[in-house]
């Protein structure tokens, strides 16, 4: 396939959070698949509607439309991640929240758009009740992704195939969002589903991780408690979030890259 156009929507996994900073913006995985395609794609655009912190009914309500309306068709890429921010919450629905997620992929597709899919990764490594219950959460969130996805055609990228993606070092400091090194993972192995030049070391696993001593983790661990933690509880005490108030990154079809910022 060919590739006019990449439209990218969802929350700050699409974003970019944590990356490194291009442009003035989080560069992430969305920006870095664009980069590669405007390289092998002549007159390619790309738009990015992602913002942080977005749940699936707010990616419906103010992405969705935006997107469709930007498609020309089967040469225009959507990628469509939106979901976990739903599924972490303590009130979540699934009743309400897969049927929502489903339907926006319909509609996308029906765009006439090639779709793209994430899945959820399941199993981080984490141990405990809540992460035993997000296991579960997800599991049943990444039945609806692979189920609307083959009913549409859709590409779908599955981080829980791959193994090397639940090193937690993928991770940034608030051991959330990932970090440069987990960003180009990602955009390499979409580069790859997307039958593009990737680099195939995606795969590889790292080197086993030195030992740390039980001080330096007690250590980081408080700090990433004040830091990151008691904020984001914080904000959901509040019902507030970390997008609120901000845009995102490229709202229209832009001429990629932006090579005049540079």
């Amino acid at each position: 396939m060919i590739y006019e156009g990449f439209i990218a929507l969802g929350d700050s996994y699409t974003e970019g959070m944590c990356d490194e900073k291009k442009y003035g913006q989080y560069r992430g995985w969305a920006d870095r698949v664009a980069d590669v395609m405007a390289k092998h794609y002549s007159d390619f655009t790309y738009a990015n509607l992602a913002i942080r912190g977005k749940l699936v009914r707010q990616v419906v309500d103010k992405q969705i439309d935006a997107a469709i309306a930007q498609v020309t068709g089967p040469k225009t890429l959507i990628s469509f991640h939106a979901g976990a921010n739903d599924v972490i919450r303590p009130g979540y629905k699934p009743e309400i929240v897969l049927p929502l997620y489903a339907d926006a992929v319909r509609r996308l597709a029906a765009s006439g758009a090639t779709i793209m899919l994430f899945t959820v990764l399941e199993r981080t490594g984490n141990t405990g009740r809540s992460a035993k219950m997000w296991e579960q959460r997800f599991r049943e969130f990444n039945r609806n992704v692979r189920a609307v996805g083959h009913e549409v055609g859709a590409i779908i990228a599955d981080a829980n195939e791959e193994i090397a993606f639940s090193d937690r070092r993928f991770l940034a400091f608030d051991r959330l969002h990932l970090n440069s090194m987990g960003h180009d993972r990602v955009a390499q192995a979409v580069l790859e589903l997307l039958e593009l030049p990737f680099d195939a070391s995606w795969r590889d696993l790292l080197p086993p991780a030195k030992p740390q001593p039980q001080i330096m983790r007690a250590i980081v661990t408080s700090m990433w408690f004040i830091t990151f933690a008691l904020p984001w509880m914080w904000r959901r005490a509040r019902g507030k979030s970390s997008g609120d108030g901000r845009s995102c990154k490229y709202p229209i079809a832009i001429h990629w890259p932006l090579s005049h910022l540079d």
